[in-house]
């Protein structure tokens, strides 16, 4: 995924009202995220003290979730930090950058136009249902914000599409058009359907975000089978508003807190204290905090924007080569995908969690299914710098009490995945209440404790920010299931366990066949939007084959980490290059020596099942 703004032209700060209304919506968005964290702690608090609980409680926590993707999404659309596949409009030159933003942004409007239209469609069948969220309030009140939210990224993205009133004018005519043409088709909408679906292409490469794309081919192909667009918002309504998927902003926050904070000089101190003494031990330090932080983040681009400036002089320090530095920083920033609490791995759960062949998988599952393959990936990769580190003999010795001295200094840090662990298996909290423990006991360390950030200042910041992530991160997951959804009605599932099954024979032949398709996947498409796509294609393949569900979860998120490195396609290529002012080519050069270590890891991980059923399996036992 992209996550910089697809026009990084230096913008003068707001004043008078819309600065007055941009201050509004990010404190609305940060009130709710305290409201996320709050709700599950008080309800969980008098549960156990007084047998009783808030009425409604539950509904309301999965109702934040939908208040926070729909905000956030429209502040990131406010911002042009809605996530996008593709990096090409960052390198056109001006003139085709113009063009691209003004293609791009047509498309972009007229399909969030049309999901502004589904979403009232909904909302209105909705209040015909007559259903309550708590007490006597009605449930459409609060469904009323995914039309409204769809309506704001409307707005925005026409807005954002140029920075001249006449580009914004080009847009709105073209916008319209399409409209027009859609509700007015030539011909049959049918024979309309793939010219759609390649326009649609064309404006992801010229950098329309995600939803829009996965959104857009979702209404198109029902358009042309001429069902009503509007089970889109619903299947986004139903995702957003799972029990268990209000983890994901939680675990989120405790990342961002973290990042935020002064945690990772504190655990670089650590990691270079125990093995900056060993040959390579900036390697090892390199794998360990990159590995940390996207386990929390669950984004490894965030890992590599924010830690790439601490570690990149670490390792040229010890004398590493700049290629084998840059290669090492690239490669490890996806490193914490399998390790707990990392998203992915809650994501998966949930959507796998829903299909009958794979109904015992649980988030718990999951965690315990990727320890020891994350190890494995996260021991290659220190193995790979030690092996590239210099051949010198004035490395620091160990020093016992500097060791216990920053160990000691970053004590709540070490604690954080324990917390998170102790939480979730201990058998007082659900997945929900665990995150929402987590996220508290971070930002007690961070505000109150350490005194990284300020409470009045530096809090609502990081709160924002998280918002617009997880914002930007459940308008994609909400459209993408729509997507799905018409693939499982037009029995895609089923014909590919026919057709597969029919042509391949052998279970180890079928598992080499997945690793490369999973590696195409993971290089054209973002991580959480190929977990709702391809995942429910998936399930049925893997159970056909006898292949245990949590063993293909790891395997397919193993790949999807060799996906961010592709070279010249992979987003961690892109993101390094513009964290590290090298070319897209250096870095892709770069990275090669890394993604061969990573293919060997997911190799082993795909012919050896024990490395990830065996401990789930034991401590389930």
């Amino acid at each position: 995924m992209n996550p910089l703004p697809a026009n990084s032209e230096v913008v003068a700060p707001l004043t008078g009202p819309r600065a007055w209304l941009r201050q509004g919506e990010n404190l609305v968005l940060c009130s709710i995220l305290v409201a996320l964290m709050v709700l599950p702690l008080l309800e969980a608090f008098l549960r156990r003290a007084f047998h009783s609980g808030i009425p409604g409680a539950t509904a309301l926590v999965q109702h934040c979730t939908l208040l926070i993707g729909m905000l956030g999404g429209a502040l990131a659309a406010r911002d042009s930090r809605l996530l996008a596949m593709s990096a090409l409009p960052t390198i056109l030159p001006p003139k085709w950058k113009v063009f691209a933003a003004l293609f791009s942004g047509t498309v972009a409007t007229t399909i969030a136009l049309f999901l502004t239209i589904a979403g009232i469609e909904f909302v209105k069948s909705e209040r015909d249902s007559g259903n309550f969220l708590i007490g006597h309030l009605p449930i459409w009140w609060i469904q009323t914000v995914t039309p409204i939210g769809f309506a704001l990224v409307t707005w925005r993205l026409l807005w954002n599409a140029s920075a001249k009133w006449w580009g914004r004018a080009v847009v709105f005519v073209a916008s319209a058009t399409l409209v027009w043409l859609a509700t007015h088709p030539p011909t049959d909408p049918a024979k309309l359907v793939w010219p759609a679906i390649a326009t649609l292409l064309i404006a992801t490469v010229l950098g329309s975000p995600i939803f829009v794309t996965l959104g857009g081919a979702a209404m198109i192909l029902f358009w042309g089978d001429d069902l009503p667009i509007a089970s889109i918002p619903l299947d986004h309504y139903r995702l957003v508003t799972n029990a268990t998927l209000p983890t994901i902003p939680l675990f989120t926050l405790a990342g961002y807190l973290l990042a935020e904070g002064g945690a990772s000089k504190r655990l670089v101190g650590v990691f270079q204290a125990l093995f900056g003494s060993f040959r390579g031990g900036p390697a090892i330090v390199t794998a360990l905090v990159c590995a940390f932080f996207t386990s929390f983040t669950g984004a490894s681009g965030v890992t590599i924007l924010a830690m790439g400036g601490l570690l990149m002089p670490v390792l040229l320090a010890a004398r590493y080569s700049e290629r084998d530095a840059l290669g090492l920083l690239t490669g490890s920033g996806a490193l914490g995908l399998l390790f707990p609490p990392s998203l992915p791995l809650i994501l998966y759960a949930i959507i796998a969690g829903s299909k009958a062949q794979a109904a015992g998988v649980t988030i718990e599952k999951m965690f315990l299914a990727g320890l020891l393959p994350g190890l494995l990936l996260v021991g290659l990769t220190a193995w790979w710098g030690v092996s590239r580190g210099p051949k010198n003999d004035d490395r620091p010795k160990f020093c016992g009490t500097t060791a216990r001295a920053a160990i000691w200094e970053a004590k709540f840090e070490l604690a954080v995945p324990f917390v998170a662990l102790l939480a979730l298996f201990g058998g007082f909290a659900t997945p929900v209440e665990a995150a929402a423990v987590t996220a508290l006991y971070v930002f007690i360390a961070t505000v109150f404790i350490h005194r990284d950030l300020e409470l009045t200042t530096d809090i609502p910041r990081v709160l924002t920010e998280c918002g617009l992530l997880v914002g930007g991160v459940l308008m994609i997951l909400g459209v993408a299931l729509g997507l799905t959804n018409y693939l499982v009605d037009a029995q895609i599932p089923a014909k590919a366990v026919e057709w597969v099954t029919g042509t391949i024979h052998s279970k180890w032949v079928f598992l080499l066949v997945l690793n490369v398709l999973l590696l195409l996947v993971g290089c054209f498409m973002d991580t959480f939007s190929a977990i709702v796509v391809v995942v429910p294609l998936l399930v049925p393949l893997g159970s056909a084959y006898g292949i245990d569900p949590l063993h293909l979860g790891i395997i397919f998120l193993a790949n999807m980490e060799l996906g961010l490195l592709a070279p010249t396609v992979g987003i961690n290529i892109f993101l390094a290059s513009y964290r590290f002012k090298k070319p897209v080519m250096e870095v892709s050069r770069a990275v090669l020596p890394m993604q061969g270590v990573l293919v060997v890891g997911v190799l082993l991980i795909t012919y050896f099942p024990p490395l990830t059923t065996w401990l789930p399996g034991w401590l389930g036992r």
